[in-house]
């Protein structure tokens, strides 16, 4: 896949790869009020900020981050006609309608950078840290986010575009024209928003599993990819470090299982 893939037989062309390789979460658009106004028009594309959806959602569940404030209501809304009908009063001063002006995302103040001091004591400390469980301890905050998001995502709910990975925490998609996806023309490049899974706001890109190839000269070969193993990107990377194999990984992560040679492999059944 990918541009020019047929000039190149749908080979690869590696590069260096970074944390957004392995752990990259994709972008919504925050809401400030979810009951009151749910969705993000075109106009609001460069005005309303965007954050990982993961954020997002715990952000809509009670967490409070001083970047992004949010409308916590203590009274009921009613639906009245169709139209929303909160009975809850504003703040005297009027800090809500302030903070949901355009103007207000824009002077947002930056979060909080650490002091120097506090930078060298968190080096001390993580020097102190083996490999082993570090990766240890990073898998299992891995896997406690992936269960943590599909407990709230029962709660609040999230969707994705039927056509691009493009997805919105909230009780409905946004309106913003930026689909590119097939037929994006037909649909004046709105989005076709669906229930969205775990997956769609912490993705598990998949790589081969198999022995460690630092060791072995032969690379791996196309004819024989049904005898390989496949795991998150995360998961192999924690596994490489020390980490032990999740439960859930381990069929998929197998090494007893002697994969055949390139020139017999049409021998086996």
């Amino acid at each position: 896949e990918g541009p020019n893939s047929a000039s190149r037989n749908s080979l690869h062309v590696w590069r260096p790869g970074t944390v957004r390789d392995v752990l990259g979460f994709p972008y919504c658009y925050h809401l400030f009020d979810r009951v009151g106004k749910p969705r993000v028009v075109h106009k609001e594309k460069y005005t309303v900020p965007r954050l990982p959806a993961i954020l997002e959602l715990c952000i809509q569940a009670g967490v409070d981050v001083e970047r992004y404030p949010t409308k916590r209501r203590t009274r009921p809304v009613y639906s009245i006609d169709g139209r929303i009908a909160d009975f809850e009063l504003d703040d005297e001063d009027g800090s809500s309608e302030a903070e949901t002006s355009p103007e207000a995302w824009s002077c947002q103040s930056p979060l909080p950078q650490t002091s120097s001091a506090c930078t060298a004591h968190a080096g001390d400390r993580t020097e102190e840290i083996t490999v082993r469980e570090m990766s240890s301890r990073t898998l299992q905050s891995w896997l406690e986010m992936r269960s943590g998001g599909v407990r709230l995502m029962r709660k609040y709910g999230v969707v994705t575009c039927g056509y691009c990975p493009d997805v919105q925490v909230g009780p409905k998609g946004h309106k913003v024209r930026m689909c590119k996806a097939s037929k994006h023309q037909q649909r004046d490049g709105q989005h076709a928003w669906q229930e969205a899974t775990v997956d769609d706001i912490v993705p598990l890109n998949h790589v081969w599993h198999v022995r460690d190839p630092a060791g072995d000269s032969v690379p791996l070969a196309n004819e024989l990819k049904r005898y390989y193993g496949k795991a998150p990107a995360v998961v192999e990377l924690c596994v490489r470090a020390g980490a032990p194999v999740p439960a859930q990984y381990r069929s998929m992560m197998r090494l007893d299982v002697v994969p055949p040679a390139r020139d017999e492999y049409d021998l086996v059944a």
